[in-house]
């Protein structure tokens, strides 16, 4: 949000702030159903919501989605709020701000995750931020888990399931013009597109053969027998083996 002036169409740098009394004022005039004070005290708060959505500026999710979804929680801590207490709105309404992204981004994510697992997984950050604070280090899956009173393995899963997916085109680096990508760390160089036609192709040649020419080739190539080996196994002799051998790989040649 560096530099950002405009959000949703907002001029941020023109927006109002109302003092404690005038927000007073205008919730008792929104009790009593002005609608004009219920939209001034909307406009006046905006502020607050940006506050609280710098928070959450890091996540990767659209500034301007954030900050619609902290103006329903505003929107919200403003009809819900008691002129009785002895509260300022903005102690009230921080909560029910952060509460609501926080259920957009839970609900919200490219990957569908169960609420229980959600849940978890939110409940684990929120110890893991205590523990941050408390001890000034990041605490281990295992202090977790002892802290939480759950097994390690529903504590790394849990987290795992509310993490952002990555694109494999992610551009992790530039050098010279050269955009490498997590593809490019993450690949098999093994199995590859062609590989996986060539085999394809090969399975459906293999196919087309006689049971016989398919154990030859299978005996030869795949358990590295000899063709007398080969002979002596399916019962004829090592010419007929040479020349069933020599016929089935060309009709691969040609099949493929």
């Amino acid at each position: 949000m560096v530099g950002k002036v405009e959000i949703c169409g907002v001029n941020t740098s023109r927006l109002k702030v109302l003092k404690n009394e005038e927000t007073m004022a205008l919730l008792k005039r929104v009790k009593e159903g002005d609608a004009a004070a219920r939209d001034e005290l909307i406009a006046g708060n905006l502020r607050l919501v940006l506050s609280v959505v710098q928070k959450f500026s890091g996540r990767g999710e659209n500034v301007d989605d954030l900050f619609q979804v902290g103006c329903i929680g505003l929107m919200k801590a403003i009809d819900r709020f008691d002129v009785g207490l002895n509260v300022r709105l903005s102690t009230y309404g921080v909560p029910m701000i952060a509460g609501e992204i926080r259920r957009y981004l839970r609900d919200g994510g490219a990957v569908r995750v169960s609420r229980s697992l959600r849940d978890t997984a939110y409940k684990v950050l929120q110890r893991k931020e205590r523990f941050l604070a408390e001890h000034q280090r990041e605490p281990s899956v295992e202090e977790l888990a002892q802290a939480m009173e759950l097994p390690r393995e529903e504590i790394v899963f849990a987290l795992d399931a509310i993490a952002d997916p990555v694109s494999l085109y992610e551009p992790l680096y530039s050098d010279s013009g050269d955009t490498v990508c997590v593809m490019d760390q993450v690949k098999d160089a093994k199995n590859t597109d062609e590989d996986w036609l060539e085999r394809i192709a090969l399975k459906d040649a293999m196919a087309r053969l006689t049971d016989r020419e398919r154990k030859i080739l299978r005996l030869r190539f795949f358990e590295g027998r000899t063709q007398m080996e080969v002979s002596d196994e399916v019962g004829i002799s090592q010419a007929q083996v040479s020349r069933l051998e020599k016929n089935a790989i060309r009709q691969l040649r040609q099949n493929m």
